[in-house]
């Protein structure tokens, strides 16, 4: 069993940037492809950005490529998801999740192990 804790999140004006954190708990984290979600009011759930197992391996969203990195630090259990110039329509709750069986999986929203998301704010 894994547990995923997201932290980081907060409001920030429009060009900012805040960096959100995803800890896990449990064992073999570095066995897990991990992944950012996010959701804003009215809207379905959307994919932001997976990493694979090792780090070297990553994938973004168009709306956010050039923008935002995905990384991790295997050794402290956590993923990051730098996010720079941030605008108002990156607004939502962004959500971790993970899974053992592949990037793809991850990425298609299949995730076994998701966490409970943390409130992104961008005002204008």
């Amino acid at each position: 069993q894994v547990q995923l804790v997201e932290s980081g999140g907060g409001l920030v004006q429009a060009e900012g940037s805040l960096r959100l954190s995803c800890s896990a708990s449990g064992r073999d984290f570095s066995g897990y492809a991990m992944g950012w979600f996010r959701q804003a009011p009215g809207n379905e759930r959307e994919f932001v950005a997976v990493i694979g197992q090792t780090g070297m391996t990553t994938f973004y969203s168009d709306s956010v490529k050039g923008r935002f990195t995905i990384s991790r630090d295997n050794a402290k259990n956590t993923i990051y998801l730098q996010m720079n110039s941030l605008r108002p329509d990156d607004t939502a709750v962004y959500t971790c999740a993970g899974d053992t069986r592949s990037m793809a999986t991850v990425q298609a929203g299949w995730a076994t192990y998701w966490g409970q998301g943390t409130q992104v704010t961008v005002s204008s």
